[in-house]
């Protein structure tokens, strides 16, 4: 029979195993353990000219989604993304911590606009990235996609996070 003391840490030792697995196999800790999941929308940039990009991104929309992020993927699909709700608009600081992949930050505004572009960020980096001025959230793409799709500040985020006024 084992007593309560020795249960607990039985579990305790169940649940690093976990974590430890779900860490070399490439995914995230919380996905593993079923604690943190992320729903999925659609997104489209209108840059300037009216080119539109495309994609399906993983909304961070609670304090637990926020902090986990894309800590400890391995890869991100070329039309895939997340998006960062803060909720209202303000200062927004991010970090690359536990980030494996580089990644693009725009910076987003309450009415959809591209505030500001924080390109390739570093992986691992722990430096503080930070919006010009406040903004409703942030979208996390591969890094490089920026200067590939020519985004820029100014441009137009289409969410249904972000008002339709023009």
């Amino acid at each position: 029979m084992i007593g309560p003391i020795h249960r607990r840490a039985a579990m305790g030792l169940i649940a690093c195993f976990a974590v430890v697995g779900a860490m070399l196999a490439g995914t995230t800790p919380g996905a593993a353990q079923g604690a943190v999941s992320f729903p999925t929308s659609a997104l489209t940039i209108e840059a300037a000219g009216g080119a539109r990009h495309k994609f399906t991104v993983e909304i961070a929309d609670t304090d637990d989604r926020r902090q986990l992020g894309l800590m400890h993927r391995t890869a991100l699909a070329p039309d895939a993304g997340m998006l960062f709700d803060f909720k209202a608009d303000q200062q927004v600081m991010m970090w690359m911590r536990n980030t494996r992949i580089p990644l693009d930050m725009l910076f987003i505004a309450h009415d959809g606009r591209v505030v500001n572009i924080a390109q390739r960020t570093v992986p691992f980096s722990e430096a503080s990235v930070y919006s010009d001025g406040k903004v409703r959230a942030v979208l996390e793409l591969n890094g490089g996609t920026a200067q590939r799709l020519n985004l820029k500040p100014g441009d137009r985020v289409i969410h249904p996070m972000f008002q339709t006024a023009r």
